[in-house]
């Protein structure tokens, strides 16, 4: 537009500065381009500025595929978010791709597990816990061609419920207050959680040492770790792993009254109490959760399957009446087999023999019926006492730890650390949210797929920092901003916050002037607690 011969243009800044000023103050580009990539002259792009592309991309949450980065930037002020003299248009297919390819020959793992472990430990913010858990990715196209030393892409169990997809797999290691990710593998679609879990923490571990790290993580994982195998390669640390109840031992506890236990109260409805187990010869604290919500939930949810197994017992049992068999065996043997699929319920029959007279028409009194088969009359009622036995088991698990040091490390404190298994689980929902840079893969090869994972963690990696940045900053000024209600909150979603930074523009004069736009003063008040690249950014003094 031309107005009395000045030019005007402008550029959507929105809250696409607050995520450059974190990249530049735990200087990523600078790290990355430390490990991977070349020095020829001839290079505009370089790894580091491409993954900052990449992550201002996905952070943008408009669903934009890679290969159309360049529109991306095409409306952003790239200038302050990156550097000078670059232009949209150099950040193509060849720029992120060649990138890519660099992480991938450095190892995404590798890679991803160095600057994450620096910045964490230049922030102080490694935990004393560590959190993993696996996920899977449907993937589109064949990837039928053979890369040396890549991870397979697919069909294996879907976690995103679509067997019909090739998918790749990735664990993922989240530690301390910020919830950051410390460490990322990605791994072959049919992956088994029970392994991939245990070469994670090792992995992990030896990482550790390489980086002469002397505090080891205490492992936190779910049930699928849980063996006597993986206890026992586990064993040189400390870990808390949920015990799945196929285990007779944990399943046969898990049924036992209330009385027999010690129970001690915790906050949200949960009590816990303490059992000693020698399960794979190694010495653990069983800890029996009770959630009292989980509980209600759990039994509302048995009842109403009672009811409609009853429903359709009940219809089998009407249907038998018209079965007939050829011996009073294959009737008790057939009632056998019954029982088992319904050990809910007590089956009450009796085969009665079935008779018939061969002449048509009205028998006389002299004539005998002959016994043409057997037909089963039956009832059926609830087996109170199994489901008696199953109601005790609801609202319960039990998480093993091999701490014994129940004083320092108490039993409540056992349930605590568990539950804290949620950031992860938070950290893929955030990966896989449909907005955000992708929840399928289309690149073309198998090695780029894997690098990708790494700059998607990475994604995760900057969001949680700046959640974290904005929290303990309102935490320790006694502030707050307000929420999606309107009420004051500490703890905001940098996700809202992002959304309150919609519609901060850069308007360019003559392109030798600009001005930022739509700077509210709850928004220049955010902005300084990101620091001072930030406030450059946004063009506060």
């Amino acid at each position: 537009m031309i107005i009395d011969e000045v030019e005007i243009k402008t550029a959507n800044l929105d809250h696409h500065g607050l995520i450059a000023a974190i990249c530049h103050d735990v200087d990523l580009i600078e790290r990355i381009n430390k490990l991977i990539g070349s020095s020829d002259p001839r290079r505009v792009v370089s790894p580091g500025e491409a993954v900052v592309a990449m992550i201002l991309n996905g952070l943008g949450f408009a669903n934009r595929r890679l290969y159309l980065t360049p529109q991306f930037f095409e409306s952003k002020p790239i200038e302050r978010l990156l550097r000078k003299n670059f232009k949209a248009s150099d950040f193509d297919d060849h720029a992120l791709g060649k990138a890519l390819d660099e992480i991938a020959e450095y190892g995404p793992d590798r890679l991803f597990g160095e600057v994450a472990f620096e910045i964490a430990i230049n922030k102080n913010l490694l935990g004393k816990d560590a959190y993993t858990d696996t996920t899977s990715y449907s993937t589109n196209g064949e990837y039928s061609t053979e890369e040396p030393g890549t991870i397979d892409i697919t069909y294996g169990y879907s976690k995103d419920k679509r067997p019909d997809l090739k998918q790749v797999m990735m664990s993922l290691v989240t530690t301390g207050s910020a919830q950051i990710p410390i460490w990322m593998q990605p791994l072959s679609g049919n992956s088994a959680d029970s392994k991939a879990l245990l070469e994670t923490a090792q992995r992990v571990q030896s990482f550790q040492s390489q980086l002469k790290i002397r505090t080891q993580f205490r492992w936190v994982m779910d049930a699928a770790a849980y063996s006597a195998n993986n206890l026992i390669e586990l064993n040189s640390c400390l870990w808390i792993i949920r015990v799945p109840e196929r285990i007779k031992e944990a399943s046969d506890l898990l049924q036992l009254d209330d009385s027999v236990f010690i129970w001690q109260d915790c906050d949200n409805g949960y009590k816990v109490a303490a059992h000693e187990s020698q399960y794979a010869d190694i010495r653990q604290r069983w800890i029996i959760v009770f959630s009292q919500q989980a509980y209600l939930r759990e039994i509302t949810t048995l009842q109403r399957n009672i009811q409609k197994i009853s429903i359709v017992l009940e219809k089998k049992l009407w249907h038998l009446k018209n079965k007939l068999f050829t011996c009073e065996a294959d009737a008790t043997q057939w009632m056998i087999d019954l029982k088992k699929q319904f050990p809910l319920f007590s089956i009450i029959y009796t085969v009665d023999e079935e008779k018939k007279h061969i002449k048509r028409g009205r028998p006389s009194t002299a004539s005998e019926a002959i016994a043409i088969g057997y037909v089963i009359n039956a009832t059926h009622q609830k087996n109170e006492a199994v489901i008696a036995n199953l109601s005790r088991c609801k609202g319960r698990f039990i998480i093993a730890t091999n701490d014994l040091d129940s004083i320092s490390f108490t039993d409540k404190d056992v349930l605590i650390a568990y539950k804290e298994q949620q950031q992860v689980e938070r950290g893929f929902r955030f990966l896989k949210d449909p907005w955000f840079m992708l929840d399928t893969f289309f690149l073309k090869t198998k090695r780029r797929v894997a690098a990708l994972m790494a700059v998607m963690t990475l994604c995760l990696l900057i969001y949680n920092l700046a959640q974290h940045t904005l929290r303990q900053s309102l935490f320790e000024q006694q502030e707050t901003i307000p929420d999606q209600k309107g009420k004051p909150t500490t703890r905001p979603t940098m996700r809202w916050v992002f959304q309150l930074f919609e519609g901060i523009s850069i308007i360019y004069l003559n392109d030798e002037n600009d001005l930022v736009s739509n700077l509210t003063q709850l928004r220049i008040r955010i902005i300084r607690i990101f620091g001072d690249r930030a406030k450059q950014i946004y063009g506060i003094t």
